[in-house]
């Protein structure tokens, strides 16, 4: 998936919460310029406050509470999930031609990212067929119990990848209580601090960014 040549990604880290808006507007302008061959490829990392997005397979019926955060709908795929404090949310903004032109591979190489974050982190996140996004065996939960910890939801035009992941470093849980996150009932949601991990989200950036450049090559 390393791009061809010396351009390196542009990294961008925002300390402050991002109204979704800003960063659709953001993105939407970006990826027509890295498609225009204007701007670099760009990964962004942030947090929202605390809302709810619909993506393009979202089941009404899963929006348990519908006036608790505001709602967005959005072009990524998937269904409906959460963003908030303590979640690193990493757009990540790509130009496939210059890659692979494969957003399959795409996909699995957005979660072995995540999978090496994690288990430079000593936590064990794995991959399920039948499912996006990755997951954490909870045996002291009882059998076959298992977490999501990390989300990925994705869209692409002109070849130009955008939205991204979200990894739950530490946030607020309980406000996943009003989706059923991603449209799935059974299993529930964790948090690096939830599994015992308490890390900060600069360290977890520290090791996306090395994790990253493993995998896409280098950014600056």
């Amino acid at each position: 998936m390393h791009a061809n040549g010396p351009d390196t990604v542009e990294w961008l880290i925002s300390d402050d919460l991002v109204p979704y808006p800003e960063a659709l507007a953001f993105m939407e302008a970006r990826i027509a310029d890295i498609a225009a061959g204007k701007a670099r490829e760009c990964v962004w990392l942030l947090e929202h406050p605390p809302l709810y997005t619909a993506g393009t397979s979202a089941d009404p019926v899963d929006l348990v509470s519908p006036d608790r955060f505001d709602v967005f709908e959005t072009g990524r795929g998937g269904q409906y999930t959460y963003h908030g404090p303590g979640q690193r949310v990493a757009y990540v903004m790509l130009n496939l031609k210059r890659r692979a032109q494969d957003v399959r591979l795409f996909v699995a190489t957005l979660e072995q990212w995540i999978i090496n974050t994690l288990e430079a982190h000593n936590i064990r996140g794995e991959r399920r067929e039948d499912r996006v996004g990755v997951w954490v065996a909870r045996p002291e939960k009882g059998q076959g119990v298992e977490d999501k910890i990390a989300a990925i939801g994705i869209r692409v035009r002109k070849w130009v990848t955008f939205h991204g992941i979200s990894l739950n470093v530490e946030p607020d849980l309980e406000h996943y209580g009003g989706i059923v996150p991603c449209g799935i009932a059974k299993h529930g949601v964790t948090s690096f601090v939830d599994l015992g991990y308490p890390v900060t989200l600069a360290d977890v950036d520290m090791t996306l960014r090395e994790e990253f450049e493993t995998l896409f090559g280098p950014t600056a």
